[in-house]
């Protein structure tokens, strides 16, 4: 099961075909591996029609990244609704990243991967990544209490919840970056 599945593509408009099988590829395979070819192959969509919806991959990538953002934003913020009903503050983040990190389709933040990717080369990219990072770090802001840290502190959470993804991505079991983030949280909380 994936936590953002693809809906049926025969049953969309070419720019939403496209756009829904890059999102696949370029998360699942990477966006350098993934070239023009492949995504109008699995898309169905003819060339034409492919560079009349998006004239570069640059443009691709970006309408990607805004995708990806739009969907993972609302899986987190509805994650942190639900857990937050049984854990209180941020004790609601761990469960909410095993659920992520458990997932099939899991293979780390598309974000930090593009910017890894393409960040070099594609300024643009680093743009939409700090922006989706900043909206990851409100979020968080929302699980602390009042303070003049408040925004501090969830800069460092989402920190911390990075350096758990990027562990989570490398290792067959999401237990230690799991655990290694309850421990980081703890000790915020503490301080």
């Amino acid at each position: 099961m994936s936590l953002f599945p693809t809906p049926e593509l025969k049953d969309q408009p070419p720019r939403e075909r496209i756009l829904l099988t890059a999102h696949r590829l370029f998360y699942s395979d990477g966006i350098r591996a993934t070239g023009i070819d492949r995504v109008i192959a699995v898309s169905g969509v003819a060339k034409a029609t492919f560079y009349r919806c998006f004239p570069s991959k640059n443009e691709l990538i970006q309408a990607f990244l805004a995708y990806r953002h739009e969907k993972w934003m609302d899986w987190f913020t509805d994650a942190l609704r639900r857990h937050g009903t049984k854990f209180a503050g941020t004790d609601a983040l761990v469960p909410v990243l095993r659920e992520w990190f458990e997932d099939d389709g899991f293979r780390g933040c598309a974000f930090i991967n593009s910017v890894v990717e393409l960040g070099g080369t594609q300024p643009e990219v680093i743009d939409i990544a700090r922006t989706h990072k900043e909206s990851m770090a409100a979020a968080v802001a929302t699980l602390l209490p009042p303070s003049r840290h408040r925004q501090k502190d969830a800069q460092a959470i989402a920190l911390a919840i990075d350096g758990a993804i990027v562990l989570a991505q490398g290792a067959q079991r999401p237990e230690g970056a799991l655990s290694s983030l309850a421990h980081i949280l703890r000790a915020l909380r503490a301080a």
